[in-house]
């Protein structure tokens, strides 16, 4: 039996991905069981460069309805293809996972359902659900504290300003980048950085516009976090990487250059402490703190290397 001729879908699911077919047959699976009207939703798997076997990956599923479509774009980074997804997109709602998410049958109904209700009124301009991460391999004591689930509260409703839900399930409707802007494309990671912070500028560009930001806690996503997650090496880029994203970010933001010659100082000093405080654990063998310890001096140092380019950047 043929499917039924596709109408213009209300939702589509955007999944960028880059050489992770394994975790992506897993995120596809995930949505070929969701229960939500499958005329109205369409599944995107943006391809940014992938050289490994993700175009099989995606072919599996082509008996699936709706099948994902897959969309190559040639500009690395994640951003890139967020933006190629918005493009491409022919839903209202365009709803962002990871490539390495599980998702229960009902997360695409529980993440779109404040939008879908919104649709006229145009008060709600992203709706974000919780991220739980999981550790098939095990999760190491010192980097603990660093994983734990953002559940910001226990019912659907708008977010206080401080917190910013996960792009790893995120949610926005269709007009909120035509009124807004695409991601920025200098924040997130590509081949060879951990860069972040693509979702957390475009929530806070939402908010600016006087728009409200939803968490649905029935709309929880496992993220998958293998050993290659948690491991010092890993750990310590992101947290360099990260901390220079975040100054890109503020850059560009009104009183960046007296807020970044601050934070150049601060960090200065922090690097320089974390740096102690890891020589003195490694010296009584407490291993764990140590690593920790060198972690937050080497986020310090990913201020002092960014700051002074974006300062100059500025002139």
């Amino acid at each position: 039996m043929n499917p039924p001729e596709p109408r213009a879908p209300k939702v589509t699911v955007a999944i960028p991905t880059y050489n992770r077919a394994k975790y992506l047959r897993q995120t596809l699976a995930g949505l070929a069981a969701q229960r939500f009207p499958r005329d109205h939703v369409e599944v995107l798997v943006i391809d940014n460069n992938s050289t490994d076997d993700t175009a099989a990956a995606v072919a599996a599923f082509a008996d699936v309805w709706p099948a994902p479509r897959r969309v190559v774009e040639t500009r690395q980074g994640l951003d890139h293809a967020r933006n190629r997804a918005v493009a491409e997109a022919r839903g209202e709602i365009i709803v962002f996972g990871d490539d390495d998410i599980l998702v229960e049958p009902d997360w695409l109904a529980q993440i779109a359902a404040p939008l879908l209700a919104d649709a006229s009124a145009r008060r709600i301009g992203a709706v974000g659900g919780e991220v739980v991460p999981v550790f098939p391999d095990g999760l190491p004591d010192w980097v603990r504290e660093w994983h734990a689930p953002l559940a910001f509260r226990p019912d659907a409703g708008p977010l206080e300003a401080r917190h910013s839900p996960m792009g790893a399930n995120l949610a926005f409707p269709r007009w909120v980048f035509e009124r807004l802007g695409l991601f920025h494309t200098e924040l997130d990671r590509a081949a060879g950085n951990y860069f972040s912070g693509g979702d957390s500028e475009m929530v806070r560009r939402v908010r600016a516009a006087g728009l409200e930001v939803w968490f649905a806690p029935g709309a929880a996503v496992r993220h998958q976090m293998p050993a290659s997650r948690t491991t010092f090496r890993y750990a310590a880029r992101h947290a360099f990487d990260s901390a220079r994203s975040r100054v890109i970010d503020r850059a560009g933001q009104p009183g960046a250059f007296a807020y970044l010659a601050g934070r150049l100082v601060a960090n200065g000093l922090k690097a320089a402490g974390f740096a102690l405080l890891a020589v003195i654990n490694a010296i009584v063998l407490r291993t764990g703190a140590a690593k920790k310890a060198l972690v937050r001096a080497w986020r310090s140092c990913g201020y002092l290397y960014q700051i002074p380019r974006s300062l100059l950047g500025r002139m």
